[in-house]
C-alpha cells in the first residue's frame, strides 16, 4: 500500500459523504470492525434494498460477510475484489476498496458534471437496482393482456347477455324464491364454519397426538444417551490388544522412516559418488589425450630433427668429397709449376729451397687434415730432391 492510495480513499470517502471521518493511521494495524463498517456503507450507496449479514464477531461470520461483500460486487458491479486481502483489514484491503469507491466517485463526479443542482445517489444511474420493478412490469404487462382478452370476450357476449339481463330486470321479484336462496346460503355458511370448527377440534387432537410423538422421542433420546454413555464408559475386550498393536506399528513407522531416510541418503551419495568418478574419468580422458597429442608432437620433431641431422651428415660428405677433390687438383698444379719454374729461374729457385712453390702454399691451406700436411711434407721433399736431380 502506497501513501497515495491511501490519500485518496480518505478524500474520495469524504467526497462521497462517509459519516466517519477517516485518518490515513486507522490502517496501519488490522481493524476488521472499520473495514466492515465502510464495505456496508459501500454496498448501502451501491444498493439500498441489499441485505447484508451485520454479525462479524466470530471468524466465521466474518468470512462469511467478506465472500457475501465480494460476490455483490462480482455480480453486480463487475470489480472482482480480493476476499483475503479484505479480510486482512489493514493497508492491502484498502488497495481492494479502492477499486469500488474509485467507481462511484467518478460516477457521482460525471453525474455532477451534467446537473450541478440534482442531488444524485447511487440508485439514480445503476440499472441494476430497478430489477424488481422491471419483474414487476413483465408481470403486469402479461396481466394485461390477459384481462384485455377476457374482457374482450365477454364484451363479445353482451349482445346475448343484454336481453337475459332486462328480462330479469323486467320480471318481479318473489318472495319464496329469494328466502330460498337466502336459506341456502345460509345452510352453506353454516357448513363452511362447522367444517372449520372441525379442523379446528382435529388441530387440538393432532397437537396432542404430536405432544405424545415428542414425548416419546424425548424419551428415546434419553435411552439412546443413557446406553451411549454406558458404552462409553465400557472399556471394549480388544481395546488392550488394539493399543498394543498400535504401539507396535508406531515403532514400524518410526523404523520405516528412519529406513527410508538413510536409504534415501545413500542413493544421494552413490550418486553424488558416480559423479565424481564420471568427472575423474573424464579428466583423465583429458589428460591421456593431452599426453598422446604431445607425444605425437616430439615424435614429429624428434623425426623433423633425425632428417635435419642426416640431411647435415650428407651435406658434410659431399663437402669434404669436394675438398679433397680439389686438394688434388692444387696439388698437380703445383708440380707442375714447380718444373716450369725450375726450367726458366735455375738457381734461384733451388736457393730458395722450395719456399715459392706452389705445394707450400698447399700446405699451409690444409690444417684442418693432418694427414694431408705430411704427405704434402713428403711430396715437397720429392719435389726437391727431382729439382737437384734436374739441376
Amino acid at each position: 500500500m502506497s501513501f497515495k492510495d491511501l490519500r485518496n480513499f480518505t478524500e474520495m470517502m469524504r467526497s462521497l459523504g462517509y459519516p466517519r471521518q477517516i485518518s490515513m493511521e486507522n490502517f496501519r494495524s488490522p481493524n476488521f470492525p472499520l473495514v466492515a463498517e465502510i464495505l456496508m456503507w459501500l454496498v448501502k450507496r451501491y444498493e439500498p434494498n441489499a441485505n447484508l449479514p451485520h454479525e462479524i464477531d466470530t471468524e466465521d461470520d466474518r468470512v462469511i460477510f467478506i465472500k457475501y461483500v465480494a460476490n455483490f460486487m462480482a455480480t453486480k458491479t463487475r470489480i472482482k475484489l480480493n476476499p483475503k486481502k479484505l479480510y486482512m483489514a489493514d493497508g492491502y484491503s484498502v488497495q481492494e476498496m479502492l477499486k469500488v469507491v474509485t467507481m462511484l466517485y467518478t460516477a457521482v463526479k460525471s453525474t455532477k458534471h451534467k446537473d450541478v443542482n440534482e442531488n444524485v445517489t447511487e440508485s439514480s444511474f445503476d440499472i441494476t437496482n430497478k430489477i424488481a420493478d422491471l419483474k414487476q412490469a413483465r408481470q403486469l404487462a402479461t396481466d394485461i393482456t390477459l384481462n384485455g382478452a377476457k374482457l374482450y370476450e365477454l364484451l363479445a357476449m353482451e349482445v346475448d347477455l343484454r336481453e337475459l339481463r332486462t328480462t330479469a330486470i323486467a320480471r318481479p321479484l318473489e318472495i319464496d324464491q329469494i328466502e330460498a336462496g337466502l336459506r341456502g346460503r345460509i345452510s352453506g355458511v353454516e357448513g363452511e364454519v362447522k367444517a372449520t370448527q372441525h379442523k379446528l377440534d382435529n388441530i387440538g387432537n393432532d397437537e396432542a397426538n404430536l405432544e405424545a410423538k415428542i414425548e416419546k422421542k424425548k424419551s428415546e433420546l434419553e435411552r439412546n444417551n443413557k446406553r451411549l454413555r454406558s458404552l462409553q464408559s465400557v472399556r471394549p475386550h480388544f481395546m488392550d490388544e488394539f493399543e498394543k498393536l498400535e504401539g507396535d506399528l508406531k515403532k514400524m513407522y518410526d523404523s520405516y522412516m528412519e529406513k527410508f531416510r538413510n536409504l534415501t541418503y545413500l542413493e544421494q551419495k552413490v550418486e553424488d559418488y558416480d559423479k565424481q568418478q564420471q568427472a575423474k574419468l573424464a579428466e583423465t580422458e583429458e589428460q591421456l589425450k593431452r599426453m598422446q597429442n604431445n607425444i605425437r608432437d616430439e615424435e614429429r620433431r624428434m623425426n623433423h630433427q633425425a632428417d635435419t641431422f642426416e640431411n647435415f651428415v650428407e651435406e658434410e660428405e659431399s663437402d669434404g668429397e669436394e675438398r679433397q677433390v680439389k686438394e688434388k687438383n692444387h696439388r698437380v698444379i703445383g708440380t707442375m709449376d714447380a718444373s716450369e719454374s725450375d726450367s726458366e729461374d735455375g738457381s734461384e729457385s733451388i736457393s730458395s729451397g722450395g719456399s715459392e712453390l706452389p705445394g707450400d702454399d698447399i700446405a699451409i691451406s690444409d690444417d684442418d687434415d693432418d694427414d694431408d700436411s705430411e704427405d704434402d711434407s713428403e711430396e715437397g721433399d720429392e719435389k726437391d730432391e727431382s729439382d737437384d736431380a734436374d739441376f
